[in-house]
């Protein structure tokens, strides 16, 4: 059995035993001071990249878990449902995502219907290490971060995917009191932006 975030117990029994089929990485972020030192040591044991992302999130009320719309360009945007533990350190995060070609307008209506919690504006380079998504992001009111996210197959417990988080965290340097948990749009909430 998946251990399941504590976000889980608000749902109801039919869509936990849905979401259990979600797709699953170990999540891991830390503030970073110097991201050109860290980038030069990402590039250096990736697979791929790097990849020039600019995204804009928009975060929505959700009784459960969180809702956000991921916005790429005037036509190319993705709605992210994902559940996930607010925790320093390695964290199961279980999500969905369904794209859409009109992200401004699905913005509008979610707004409308459920209202917004915030927005998040960054700037993400992308590498690949072996199975780990690695992000170096630099995020607008709040300064740079690394974001490593470590994919799970569909019937791979946790647990590996934390050691390889907590090994690709000591090959970077990264030390534990750089670790933060929540997200971005938490951060921005704390910092009254």
């Amino acid at each position: 059995m998946i251990d399941q975030p504590a976000d889980f117990k608000g749902l109801h029994r039919t869509k936990a035993a849905e979401a259990l089929t979600m797709a699953r990485n170990i999540e891991i972020k830390a503030r970073i001071d110097n991201i050109e030192a860290l980038e030069s040591r990402v590039a250096k044991i990736a697979d791929n990249g790097p990849t020039e992302i600019v995204q804009d999130d928009t975060f929505f009320h959700c009784e459960a878990g969180r809702l956000k719309l991921r916005v790429f360009s005037e036509k190319h945007g993705e709605l992210i449902f994902y559940l996930r533990a607010n925790q320093a350190g390695p964290k199961e995060s279980f999500y969905v995502r369904s794209q859409t070609d009109e992200p401004e307008a699905l913005r509008e209506t979610l707004s409308l219907a459920y209202g917004e919690v915030g927005r998040v504006r960054k700037h993400r380079t992308l590498y690949l290490v072996d199975r780990t998504r690695v992000h170096l992001d630099r995020v607008e009111g709040l300064g740079h971060f690394l974001e490593l996210e470590v994919v799970l197959s569909s019937s791979e417990s946790s647990q590996p995917g934390v050691e390889v988080a907590h090994h690709l965290l000591d090959r970077l340097g990264i030390e534990s009191s750089q670790l933060i948990e929540g997200a971005y749009v938490d951060l921005l909430e704390e910092k009254g932006s």
